[in-house]
């Protein structure tokens, strides 16, 4: 039996991605033209963004709590968020959940683990790329990272608020992003975190190293594919294992993958 999917949204861009990877991946798993019951919620982005730029994280926790209580009155059975940023206030959202969520750093972290990467290079808002949320859980993992300058950071921030939330995508801004990855793979980065669910739709993974398990970055149904000898996983973010979310069972197992897809595999 499948699960009935509650997406806690925030950006346009990456919350659309999400839902559409969702459907389409349905199929992979349960059959022809057939995805699980998938319901979301979302907030402005502007009233997200105003709590953040004031550093009050309690207001975006409330926000994501206001979605998370209006998708469990339509019966969903665990929730997902497909943005990074506001996974810093996931600790003050998970006691008072009244569902179970997937936690979109731990499972980076779970498969970076799984497949021996062990220095990743992290990119995102400034605030993924300068927050506690990926450190704590790359150590705790026992995995490295690395950021970009704190130049680096602030053009990144600039491309995906500016451009990328907007559905803008330049060659520019595709060619800065590579340049910036390049230079962490020279430092000994083994794998990129595309740490905001917009960067996939920008950075592809055709413009990376040929052979590359390919690893994007928000919740979705993940399935491994062979495509022209590259491996990959299609979808975006997520690698739980049973436990994790309290033995939930069916399509919700699936989705565990899709975590994974944050990350691209290797540099």
């Amino acid at each position: 039996m499948t699960q009935h999917i509650g997406i806690v949204a925030c950006s346009a861009e990456g919350a659309a991605l999400c839902y559409r990877t969702i459907c389409l991946e349905g199929a992979a798993v349960m059959g022809r033209h057939a995805h699980p019951e998938v319901s979301m919620h979302t907030h402005p982005l502007a009233d997200y963004m105003r709590c953040i730029y004031a550093d009050d994280w309690q207001g975006v926790a409330d926000l994501m709590l206001s979605s998370a209580e209006k998708l469990a009155r339509t019966g969903t059975d665990f929730l997902i968020c497909p943005d990074n940023t506001i996974h810093c206030a996931f600790d003050l959202v998970a006691p008072r959940s009244p569902r179970p969520w997937l936690h979109i750093v731990e499972e980076v972290a779970n498969e970076a683990r799984r497949q021996n990467y062990r220095r990743l290079a992290l990119l995102g808002t400034r605030y993924t790329m300068e927050g506690p949320v990926y450190p704590a859980k790359l150590a705790a993992a026992g995995i490295a990272h690395a950021v970009p300058t704190p130049e680096e950071r602030e053009r990144i921030d600039q491309i995906i608020m500016d451009e990328l939330v907007y559905g803008k995508f330049t060659a520019e801004s595709l060619s800065y992003f590579l340049e910036v990855i390049g230079r962490l793979k020279a430092m000994g980065c083994d794998a990129v975190v595309l740490g905001c669910t917009e960067i996939p739709l920008l950075v592809t993974g055709g413009e990376l190293i040929p052979a590359h398990a390919r690893f994007h970055a928000h919740p979705g149904a993940g399935r491994r594919e062979e495509r022209g000898g590259q491996w990959g996983i299609s979808i975006q973010q997520s690698a739980f294992s049973t436990q994790s979310v309290n033995g939930l069972m069916g399509f919700h197992q699936n989705m565990h993958k899709s975590y994974r897809q944050r990350l691209r595999f290797p540099l």
